[in-house]
């Protein structure tokens, strides 16, 4: 029996996915998304102690990077690297290489994955303006992509679906922490005991406080759609301001800071653990 030529071009597609190039982009990729967290976490850190540090999102932690000696190699090689994670996610979402199906769990899972390929391009996109000199081309920001959407017909619902959606991204990271679904993703059988403990740990503590900043993310948006504002939108940085702006915010910041440290570790640990199913 002949095979339709769509079944044709995707076994085309999906041999192509098994690459070896691909992989190599893809824990190129985690490990450029783990350095840009470690920043993150770490200066927010060092701001709850006094040090110097600040609280500051993706973008800010690349201009962080950019000021350090060599900082613009630095910066290239990120680029590269975001560029590379990206992919993989595009990859991820348009040839469900994971098994997520066609349901509803498995579309919204898959739509995931679609978006976080198309925020970490943008953010390579950024990382490489800065490389090149150029700036970044100033800061859009939440708030200015949350204005931009008000203006659209139904721009609010919008937004607020936008708010519901990343609420439901962050409730899915805390139950990966409090399950462990996280441990699929990495060959556990080849670490040490000791080892396996310490990933784990890091892992759990990571998403968990990942969740946190994406719930507070979620819910400005909710408010800016409530109230037609989009200067009530925050991003990354403005939900760690948030969180050291409440009673005992230096000791919320600092939890929250050292967990994006660790998520940073942990998507180190799966640039070279990652099992890839393809």
């Amino acid at each position: 029996m002949e095979v339709p030529s769509y079944s044709t071009a995707e076994a085309r597609a999906r041999r192509a996915a098994r690459h070896p190039g691909v992989e190599i982009l893809a824990r190129f990729g985690y490990a450029a998304k783990g350095v840009v967290y470690v920043v993150v976490g770490g200066l927010a850190v060092q701001a709850m102690l006094g040090a110097g540090g600040e609280t500051t999102g993706e973008e800010g932690a690349l201009r962080a990077i950019g000021a350090q000696p060599f900082g613009r190699l630095l910066l290239w090689a990120l680029a590269i690297g975001l560029v590379g994670y990206a992919l993989w996610r595009f990859v991820e979402a348009l040839l469900d290489v994971e098994a997520k199906g066609t349901g509803a769990a498995g579309l919204a899972s898959r739509g995931g994955y679609l978006t976080s390929g198309v925020i970490h391009g943008f953010l390579a996109l950024y990382a490489f303006k800065l490389a090149t000199g150029d700036g970044g081309g100033g800061e859009g920001g939440t708030d200015s992509a949350t204005a931009e959407a008000l203006t659209q017909p139904f721009g609010a619902w919008l937004v607020g679906l936008a708010g519901l959606a990343v609420i439901g991204y962050a409730c899915r990271e805390a139950y990966r922490s409090y399950t462990r679904q996280y441990r699929r993703e990495v060959a556990f059988g080849r670490l040490d005991l000791r080892v396996q403990r310490w990933i784990d740990r890091t892992g759990r503590l990571g998403l968990a406080s990942r969740a946190v900043v994406f719930a507070l993310i979620g819910f400005f948006l909710l408010v800016a759609a409530l109230r037609s504002d989009p200067s009530q939108a925050r991003g990354l940085e403005g939900a760690l301001d948030t969180l050291a702006r409440q009673a005992y915010g230096p000791w919320l910041l600092g939890i929250v800071a050292a967990g994006l440290v660790a998520y940073g570790v942990w998507s180190m640990v799966k640039a070279r653990y990652r099992v890839f199913p393809m």
